[in-house]
């Protein structure tokens, strides 16, 4: 009994970019075909099998090898073959160029046009579709309690700043060091040379440069995402809330697993 052809997996294009690059590719091979005028191109115009093997490939490389798109032109060609019994005169070959022109086109038109109405589900409401990714995020507690509802009512510079504080906070309280804010308390709490809050074993260089990265970090997100938005009205995209939100939980998520150190006698 034959095998059965795994089932057909349609392309999941992400980005409206790879879909605008998509379609320029095949417009490409459009034009290549276009360029053959079968009133002075011959069926055996080495062109021919070159395009015919450009536009296999690319419908490859867009739509990947179990897609259905590749499945139904992973053939492709422009001079029609058929099964031939014997001799077949120039004059059918020639007539077989001048009948699969059109059709060739008209492949690649229909390629196109399903890029392009996919293309279209990516042009609604940014922040709609964000909002969508927002919920699929695994945020640390801490933060999704005070910056998920500010982010679905479309106040995003409220929740990346609240998510800010909250971090800070964090900081605060499993460091006890209510003493210090801000950049001083990052720079104190997990200083490499003696952290209150230790990422490792410090036993080494490279735990020592970890450490003094991630200290970098808390401290960055004090000076580049709250302080500015704590001082200034400037408004914060979707995207980037988004993208900032998320860097903040995972800074959460390292302060979480963070162990205290032993304090260091004089």
């Amino acid at each position: 009994m034959a095998k059965a052809p795994p089932p057909a997996q349609p392309k999941q294009f992400v980005t409206r970019d790879e879909i605008d690059r998509a379609i320029a590719k095949l417009g490409r091979r459009l034009a290549e075909i276009n360029e053959l005028d079968p009133r002075s191109t011959r069926y055996d115009d080495p062109r021919i099998e070159n395009i015919e093997h450009n536009v296999r490939d690319s419908i490859l490389e867009i739509f990947g090898p179990e897609s259905p798109e590749y499945r139904r032109h992973q053939l492709f060609e422009i001079v029609l073959s058929s099964w031939d019994f014997g001799e077949v005169s120039d004059h059918e070959r020639q007539r077989r160029l001048i009948d699969g022109l059109p059709r060739a086109i008209a492949d690649l038109q229909a390629l196109i046009k399903k890029l392009e109405e996919k293309r279209s589900d990516f042009t609604g409401d940014v922040s709609t579709r964000v909002r969508g990714a927002f919920a699929d995020l695994d945020l640390h507690p801490r933060i999704a309690d005070v910056s998920a509802d500010l982010f679905r009512d479309g106040h995003y510079r409220n929740a990346v700043l609240d998510a800010c504080v909250a971090l800070v906070n964090f900081v605060k309280e499993k460091s006890r060091r209510h003493d210090l804010d801000g950049a001083a308390l990052m720079r104190t709490v997990f200083s490499k040379n003696n952290p209150v809050l230790a990422f490792n074993e410090l036993k080494d260089p490279t735990d020592l440069d970890e450490q003094e990265g991630l200290m970098h970090l808390f401290e960055g997100a004090v000076m580049a995402l709250r302080n500015p938005r704590a001082h200034a009205l400037a408004p914060d995209t979707a995207e980037g809330a988004l993208e900032f939100i998320a860097f903040l939980s995972l800074l959460a998520k390292q302060l979480e697993s963070a162990r205290r150190q032993p304090a260091k006698t004089p």
